[in-house]
C-alpha cells in the first residue's frame, strides 16, 4: 500500500470538507475555499474530522494516483487553514524591490524597472528592499508565482547576483585566475 496515500488527514477546527458524487473535494477555511477533482479510482471519505483516501487495487497507476491525491487534499487543508509562503531574496549591486499598491517594482540591473502585479489568491510583501514574500492558499499557485519572479533574474554563479529562494544554496564558481607560473 502507498505509504503517503494511506496516511489519514486530520481536519483542523474551522475547516470544512465536502465530497460530492462526482468526487470533487471542496475545502473551506478561514483563508478561503479550494476545490479539487479526484480521479474516480480513488475513494475519498470524511469521518470525525479525518479524511481517508482508499484505492480499489494495487496497479501502478492506481498507487501513483493514491499518493498524489492524498497530498493534494492535504495541501488544500493546510492552505485554507495556515496558507503557504515562499520567500525570495534579491542580491546584487543596485538590485531592490519596492511595494507600490498591489504590485512590486523590481530594479534588477536592467535599463528599466519590472512591475510584478499580484494575481488573485496571491499577496506580495516586501519587508525590506532585498526580500519578497509571496503568500497564498494554493501551494501550486504560490510556487508558480515565486518561480515566475525568480525567472526574471536567475542567480548567476560567479557573484551570486540575482533572485533566489531564501533556502536555496548557491554554489559560487571560481572566476578566471591569472596564468603566473
Amino acid at each position: 500500500m502507498s505509504r503517503i496515500g494511506r496516511m489519514p488527514i486530520e481536519v483542523p477546527n474551522g475547516v470544512t470538507v465536502d465530497v460530492n458524487s462526482e468526487n470533487v473535494v471542496t475545502v473551506t477555511g478561514k483563508l478561503g475555499t479550494l476545490t479539487q477533482k479526484v480521479d474516480r479510482l480513488i475513494k475519498v471519505e470524511v469521518n470525525n474530522n479525518i479524511i481517508t483516501l482508499t484505492r480499489p487495487n494495487d496497479s501502478s497507476d492506481c498507487k501513483a494516483k493514491h499518493g498524489l491525491y492524498r497530498m493534494l487534499v492535504a495541501n488544500m487543508v493546510k492552505g485554507v487553514s495556515e496558507g503557504f509562503i515562499k520567500t525570495l531574496v534579491i542580491n546584487g549591486v543596485g538590485y531592490k524591490a519596492i511595494k507600490q499598491g498591489n504590485k512590486v517594482v523590481l530594479s534588477l540591473g536592467l535599463s528599466h524597472t519590472i512591475d510584478v502585479e499580484e494575481e488573485s489568491g496571491i499577496t506580495l510583501e516586501c519587508p525590506d528592499a532585498s526580500t519578497i514574500v509571496v503568500k497564498g492558499i494554493s501551494k501550486e499557485q504560490v510556487g508558480q508565482f515565486a518561480a515566475k519572479i525568480r525567472g526574471l533574474r536567475p542567480v548567476e554563479p560567479y557573484h551570486a547576483y540575482g533572485i533566489r529562494y531564501s533556502d536555496e544554496v548557491v554554489i559560487k564558481k571560481v572566476g578566471k585566475v591569472s596564468g603566473k607560473k
